[in-house]
């Protein structure tokens, strides 16, 4: 079994931009961490039944499109009722200043704007994690 921690990105629904969550994944690889891509245009049950298959540590959710009020917290409630309760569930995209503290009640732990540095990110995870990341 891997020491490393396991992440899954998902882009839910329409957006079809990813650039941004595909520097985060190659950036959190190039860190040491496993990532999963799952792509573009996913629902928040196929997010939830990767992560279950997967194992992951991690949940990472991206969205440009201004859906993310009624994405990620419909993701948030199949997690708590399907998935694995201990998983980090983390957001990035271009998120209003206002929706972030509905976001963290809805269980997102962070949410993390433009700009983002990597290290920024990876640090955040490894530290919710317990450092298994090498």
């Amino acid at each position: 079994m891997s020491d490393k921690i396991r992440v899954l990105v998902a882009k839910p629904g329409l957006d079809g931009h990813d650039r941004g969550a595909k520097v985060v994944v190659r950036g959190l690889r190039d860190l040491g961490m496993e990532v999963i891509y799952l792509g573009l245009r996913v629902t928040p049950e196929q997010i939830v039944e990767a992560a279950i298959q997967e194992d992951v540590d991690v949940v990472g959710l991206s969205c440009l499109s201004g859906a993310h009020m009624s994405l990620f917290p419909k993701t948030m409630e199949l997690l708590k009722k399907k998935g694995p309760k201990d998983v980090l569930v983390v957001a990035g995209g271009i998120i209003a200043e206002k929706d972030i503290a509905p976001l963290k009640e809805a269980g997102i732990a962070e949410v993390f704007g433009p700009g983002t540095s990597i290290e920024t990110i990876a640090k955040f995870i490894t530290t919710k994690i317990g450092g298994k990341a090498k």
